[in-house]
């Protein structure tokens, strides 16, 4: 009888199959390595993306600073502006302001008053002066007030004095500058 020896087709085909085991093996951890790598290779381009975009948002921000700075100066400049013309406006409304209380000043005064101090504030003018009789006083009083250039005129004193042997009266009042507020008056009912 032939013996077979059947352990050689045995073990190759052991030898066989652990090739093939080792030859999936190899595959699936060399296609697992791929994956792995492309894997690592979007994460790293969505980082180097994301970079680039943070570069470039950092850039707008600091184009954005400077225009921004540039707008602050220009607002500034703007406020200087607007202050330098805020005084020219002051400046000029105070010089034809003083001409025109000065004017109407001399266009109240009547004959035989004359004028000895006249002291103007930010709003109010103290005025003093002589004149023959009471009565000049009133009405240099009353044309003031009506000038529209001085209002509230209050007299503080009228007191005689002698001045070479005349007698005078020598007289201090107040007054506001500018014309009078208007205030709404009520109607006054009838008397029954």
């Amino acid at each position: 009888m032939i013996k077979i020896n059947l352990l050689l087709v045995r073990e190759a085909r052991h030898k066989e199959n652990s090739r093939q085991q080792i030859n999936i093996l190899i595959f699936f951890l060399a296609v697992t390595v791929l994956i792995m790598v492309g894997i690592q290779l979007y994460l790293v381009s969505r980082i180097h993306s994301a970079k680039l975009s943070i570069t470039k948002a950092e850039s707008e921000v600091a184009q954005l600073k400077s225009k921004i700075g540039q707008i602050e100066n220009i607002k500034k400049l703007q406020e200087e502006v607007q202050k330098k013309l805020d005084v020219l406006k002051q400046l000029r409304a105070g010089k034809s302001g003083p001409m025109r209380r000065l004017a109407a000043l001399s266009d109240s005064l009547p004959d035989k008053v004359w004028l000895t101090r006249y002291t103007e504030t930010a709003d109010a003018v103290s005025i003093g002066g002589i004149a023959y009789t009471e009565e000049l006083i009133a009405d240099f009083m009353r044309n003031l007030d009506a000038s529209g250039q001085f209002h509230q005129v209050e007299l503080l004193v009228s007191e005689q004095m002698e001045l070479s042997g005349v007698k005078l009266k020598r007289f201090d009042f107040s007054c506001k500058l500018g014309a009078p507020r208007k205030e709404t008056l009520k109607p006054q009912q009838p008397a029954r």
